[in-house]
């Protein structure tokens, strides 16, 4: 089998700095390759590289290779023939690979006009086909629709409809699933997987989940610090790693932390009081009036939910986007006002309660974003935005004692008091989610909301956080709600989990149990819809073993 794409010899720098450092890979036409390593290895400087979109600075040596033609050698004018038409790329964020201003239907039509030289009419038809192969029927998605009114997988099915939009020979998926749902990944990679059948096209996979690029890759090669230090057959190169780099990677991915000994586990402390009692809660939205005279009915969030966690119990929260989990976190943390049923922390209704009560209320209940850079404010140090959440304990400590605190914790979470005088983009994305547990910690609260806190972290900087996370809950007896899409994230870290699916728990119970033997059909699609490494590699060596077998 001939190659489609091949990458000899590539050296990348920035200003002089050596990035990428003698790259070589192949792909051939209908074959999946996956590329694999930790942020700032240079996976995605490959991919830029080869659409010719390298930083201001950059200069790469080597060959980049598309049925034969040097793409280095190309000038602007013919890549921006190339680019979307002969290579198509689905970048790992879409809201920013798309124009907030434009309806998804012109943006997909774009391409096709420019290098198909479609009608405008002829180019819409051709919308419609797109988006219906990616899911998006006009039932669900109309073509007038904008980026921000689509949930995060339905954009991403935009900008994979983009990216196929002119039958390119490549496609570049980098990190097409992060952050994404379960079954939204599920369904996004099959779709990807199914495309490049279809097509025939060759499918640089770019990803820091090996379960996911077991799944997909026919083969793979492992990245660090902008090197490949081991490539082969997916399922061959696994079983048979070599590199001290490719071994870590892996112990990673099936790491597991420590329970803690000393807090309660579970509400089996009967006489204690719950840090927080959910009952009944509901939360709705109005919805635009049907007609003059005929109003919508509301749109029901959270239905009628009801749940308690005690002092050192982790539970989990599962379900996919748009089910009600953010919904129900925001009218825990007070961002949101319930329309009925009640929440007690501590014993105190929150949204009722006033004065030091409300404060003493608030600090015993702190949150981690998934997102720490979008919570920071850039132009504040690091001391300043750990200390934000101790303006709950005005006048109870000194401008000293506030600054005791801030070095404490950033110490707890591994960091230093240097730290302090630092600003957020000083940071790796692994640091910053550390400041962001140092924050919610300074005010040393009962209950920490962790709302998808490693989504978007590398293998081995998310087994660092949840050692991290089981540390602190058994220095401190920390209780948890982690609101997560990734179910082995869940079941690591929680000892309950809870299922959400329409506004409401479908399903609850000890964490192992609910996974393994799960009742609700909701839950059994979770579970089967969840990226296991083992199930990938006994499936792609049975594919190997067929492919290569007499």
């Amino acid at each position: 089998m001939s190659d489609l794409f091949a990458i000899k010899g590539l050296d990348v720098a920035i200003h002089g700095t050596p990035i990428l450092k003698g790259v070589s890979l192949e792909i051939a036409r209908g074959e999946t390759f996956g590329l694999v390593g930790e942020s700032g290895s240079g996976k995605s400087m490959t991919a830029l590289a080869a659409m010719q979109l390298l930083p201001h600075g950059a200069e790469a040596r080597g060959r980049i290779l598309l049925d034969g033609a040097d793409v280095l050698s190309l000038s602007e004018t013919a890549m921006c023939r190339l680019r979307g038409r002969r290579i198509g790329m689905v970048f790992q964020e879409p809201m920013t690979a798309l124009n907030p201003v434009k309806t998804i239907g012109e943006q997909i039509a774009e391409g096709l006009v420019l290098h198909l030289r479609l009608s405008r009419a002829g180019a819409m038809e051709r919308v419609m086909h797109l988006l219906d192969r990616v899911g998006l029927t006009r039932a669900k998605v109309g073509p007038d629709r904008f980026p921000h009114q689509l949930s995060g997988g339905q954009r991403q099915r935009v900008v994979i409809a983009m990216a196929i939009a002119c039958q390119p020979d490549l496609l570049i998926a980098d990190e097409p699933t992060t952050a994404l749902d379960v079954t939204i990944q599920a369904q996004i990679l099959s779709l990807i997987r199914e495309i490049a059948d279809t097509e025939k096209m060759g499918c640089l996979l770019i990803s820091h989940d090996l379960a996911v690029v077991a799944e997909m890759a026919d083969r793979v090669a492992i990245m660090k610090d902008g090197e490949i230090v081991e490539s082969g057959r997916t399922a061959a190169l696994f079983a048979n790693l070599t590199h001290p780099y490719s071994k870590a990677l892996m112990a990673a991915s099936n790491h597991v932390p420590k329970r803690p000994k000393g807090p309660p586990r579970t509400p089996a402390s009967h006489g204690t009081r719950p840090i927080l009692s959910v009952r009944e809660l509901v939360r709705s939205y109005p919805q635009p009036r049907r007609s003059l005279f005929r109003a919508a009915e509301p749109f029901i969030a959270v239905d009628k939910v009801s749940f308690e966690i005690r002092a050192g119990q982790s539970v989990g929260l599962v379900g996919e986007s748009g089910c009600g989990k953010s919904t129900l976190a925001r009218a825990l943390l007070g961002l949101e006002t319930p329309n009925g049923g009640a929440i007690e922390v501590l014993g105190q209704d929150p949204n009722a309660a006033r004065g030091a009560t409300r404060e003493a209320v608030h600090r015993a209940v702190q949150v981690v974003f998934q997102d720490p850079y979008g919570s920071f404010n850039p132009r504040h140090r690091i001391g300043r935005v750990v200390a934000e959440p101790l303006h709950l304990l005005r006048g109870e400590i000194t401008a000293k004692e506030a600054r005791e605190r801030v070095a404490g914790a950033l110490v707890e979470v591994g960091l230093s008091e240097a730290d302090m005088a630092k600003y957020p983009h000083e940071f790796s994305g692994g640091q910053r989610q550390r400041v962001a547990i140092a924050r919610a910690l300074v005010t040393r609260p009962k209950l920490i909301v962790a709302d998808e806190p490693v989504s978007a972290l590398d293998v081995s900087i998310r087994a660092q956080i949840l050692d991290l996370f089981a540390d602190l809950r058994a220095r401190h007896g920390l209780a948890y709600l982690f609101i997560s899409h990734d179910l082995s994230v869940v079941r690591a870290i929680t000892d309950d989990v809870m299922v959400m699916n329409g506004g409401k728990i479908v399903e609850r119970g000890k964490t192992a149990r609910v996974f393994d033997h799960p009742r609700h059909p909701y839950t059994r699609m979770l579970v089967a819809a969840a990226p296991r490494l083992s199930d990938a590699l006994a499936i792609r060596a049975a594919i190997e073993n067929r492919t290569t077998g007499p």
